[in-house]
C-alpha cells in the first residue's frame, strides 16, 4: 500500500512540474504577455513547493527534524544571495546609466 501512495505522489509531482515548466516557457516565448517577471516568480514558487513536497518528502519525514532544519537554512542562504544579487544589479543599473 505504501508503494502505491509513493508512486502516485511522484507521478502527480512530475505532471505538475511539467505543467509549470511548460507554462513558464510559453510565457517567455510570447512577448505580448504583460508582467512576465511576476508570473515567472509565481510559477517558480509553485515549482519549488511541488519539488519539495513530492520529491524531497519534506513534510513526511520521520524522526528528527534535522533534515528540515538544514533545508530551511540552505533555503534562507540561497534567498539571501538571490535578493542581494538583484539589489546589486538594480543599484548598478541605476548608477551606471
Amino acid at each position: 500500500m505504501r508503494w502505491g501512495i509513493f508512486m502516485v505522489k511522484r507521478i502527480i509531482g512530475y505532471i505538475a512540474s511539467l505543467i509549470f515548466t511548460l507554462t513558464a516557457f510559453l510565457i517567455v516565448l510570447y512577448p505580448s504577455i504583460k508582467h512576465k517577471i511576476l508570473f515567472l516568480f509565481i510559477l517558480a514558487i509553485f515549482q519549488f513547493i511541488t519539488q519539495s513536497l513530492c520529491f524531497l518528502d519534506i513534510l513526511s519525514e520521520k524522526g528528527t527534524r534535522w533534515n528540515l532544519f538544514v533545508f530551511v537554512s540552505t533555503l534562507s542562504i540561497v534567498l539571501t544571495v538571490i535578493l542581494f544579487t538583484i539589489w546589486i544589479m538594480f543599484h548598478l543599473n541605476k548608477h551606471m546609466m
